[in-house]
């Protein structure tokens, strides 16, 4: 039920895991486990501490997900898995450029307007002259 990755998926990212042979502290669990806890997470978009038993415990899932950010893990699986996909042809480079104009709010820039005063000292200056 919450398998999220199937096994020829799992068999191209496993390889791209960092493994805890060598270092100290109790061995990594599960990685698969741990792996599809941090995508169920993302694609249901629930807190951490709601995730389902079924991935361990949500502080585990967090951790791994946390250090795999620090250390790199992600962007090397992303790297790997696009290099592969543009090897076989499986991406499209072409870049769509859209000239639609948004304009932002007034109060969205940190510009003055000469002409327009909204108070505070230039006012309390002014009226100071009268």
């Amino acid at each position: 039920r919450y398998q999220q990755l199937t096994d020829d998926q799992w068999a191209r990212i496993e390889p791209l895991l960092p493994s805890s042979d060598g270092r100290r502290g109790r061995p990594f669990r599960n990685s698969r486990q741990i792996l599809e806890g941090v995508i169920y997470r993302y694609r249901t978009g629930i807190p951490w501490r709601d995730l389902p038993e079924y991935f361990g415990p949500w502080q585990t899932v967090w951790k791994r997900h946390r250090r795999y950010t620090v250390d790199g893990t992600w962007d090397r699986i992303l790297q790997s898995l696009l290099a592969d996909a543009d090897a076989a042809g499986l991406i499209s480079w072409i870049v769509s450029v859209d000239a639609t104009i948004n304009r932002a709010h007034q109060h969205a820039t940190n510009t003055t307007r000469p002409e327009q005063h909204t108070g505070g000292t230039v006012e309390l200056q002014e009226s100071g002259l009268f």
